[in-house]
């Protein structure tokens, strides 16, 4: 059956948020194409360049593929463990300190103290520009620190899952909640123990590492190609495991019901375990790429961006791995966008507005429904 007029008029008139959300974009579209023509019909904002709708829309994508990838653990967790992690936050931290002191090593071994290198700087006052490490300079370095943040991350979370949430396994979603807070205290102190609590700049500096695309005023550095296409091809391994593979048909049925799956003999244990390996390994992943793009550290920086990956998570659908990766992608567009209309302080406001707008329009999100496909 096709949409006609009238039923998009039934539905406007049916669901009078659906009409406040269009409204409100056609305001949005019409304004912002009179910022570009060199117009200004409102108080918010002034003239706009192309240049910089283009340099914030390429932000957003890249800010928003590393939400998503980390928020596809976290909606892997809730599908098939049935409870929200919020200790996901402090596994993005611990990937990006285990995979950047070990970048470190082998960037500048026998050029600095170990100490200093394998505490991400922790120690000593070894500069960045003295360790070298960029993507242009050190790629071997920087790339087995990606696998190291993977690898090292998913062990973390398996060995969490197994001190402290498989004894619990058997109780409500609300206690695992509860514990699981717990346990991000515990990660989060004890990064902050074994590498302090200073902020500190991680990536050299390299000169004429920018690609300009004169045409669009666009300027994208090596980090952030290189967050992309990492980000991208784990997504898309993610999407041929669940699509292609027996452990995928597994979580996908343990995800649609859980009940149904154990009758048909379906291995929980395996699946939950490869839950926290592949949940973990992705958020360590995201913020390891997390600061290749920003150039700098510190110990709770993951937990300060869980706000975003679980606005993603519920704006693309809770318990859904692409409606993490849609709604990151959204979630990071309007984060660089919205300071077109207001100051930069209060972009994650707009974040979250812009969350609640959707879901008052679709309650169950953009992809909707508890699944992992």
């Amino acid at each position: 059956m096709g949409i006609t007029d009238s039923s998009i008029a039934n539905s406007i008139r049916t669901r009078p948020g659906l009409a406040l959300v269009t409204g409100l974009g056609i305001l949005l579209l019409v304004d912002l194409a009179a910022k570009l023509a060199g117009l200004s019909f409102g108080p918010l904002g002034g003239s706009l360049s192309t240049g910089r709708l283009g340099s914030n829309l390429w932000n957003g994508l890249v800010i928003g593929l590393v939400i998503g990838l980390a928020g596809i653990g976290l909606s892997m967790t809730y599908s098939i463990l049935s409870f929200a992690n919020f200790s996901h936050g402090d596994l993005v931290s611990t990937g990006a300190f285990t995979g950047w002191g070990v970048a470190f090593v082998i960037a500048a071994f026998g050029d600095a103290p170990f100490r200093a290198l394998i505490t991400v700087r922790g120690a000593g006052s070894v500069t960045p520009g003295q360790i070298g490490a960029h993507v242009l300079t050190t790629p071997v370095a920087v790339l087995l620190g990606l696998v190291v943040a993977f690898v090292a991350t998913a062990l973390i979370a398996l060995a969490l899952d197994r001190l402290f949430y498989k004894p619990m396994r058997d109780r409500s979603g609300i206690s695992l909640l509860i514990a699981s807070i717990g346990v991000a205290l515990v990660v989060r102190y004890l990064l902050q123990f074994v590498y302090g609590s200073s902020r500190r700049g991680v990536t050299a500096t390299v000169d004429a590492s920018n690609l300009v695309f004169a045409p669009l005023g666009l300027s994208v550095n090596a980090h952030q190609l290189t967050l992309v296409v990492a980000a991208v091809g784990l997504m898309l391994a993610m999407h041929f495991m669940l699509q292609n593979t027996k452990l995928g048909t597994a979580m996908r049925a343990m995800a649609d019901n859980k009940d149904l799956a154990l009758v048909t003999g379906i291995p929980a244990e395996r699946v939950v375990t490869a839950t926290w390996l592949i949940g973990g390994g992705l958020a360590g992943a995201s913020g390891y790429l997390y600061v290749l793009l920003r150039g700098t550290i510190q110990f709770d920086f993951g937990w300060l961006l869980l706000l975003l990956m679980f606005a993603a998570v519920i704006l693309g659908g809770i318990g859904s791995v692409y409606g993490a990766i849609a709604g990151g992608i959204v979630i990071g567009v309007v984060f660089t966008t919205s300071t077109v209309w207001i100051p930069s302080d209060f972009n994650e406001a707009a974040v979250f507005a812009v969350m609640i707008v959707v879901l008052l329009v679709r309650p169950e999100g953009i992809f909707g429904g508890v699944s992992t496909a």
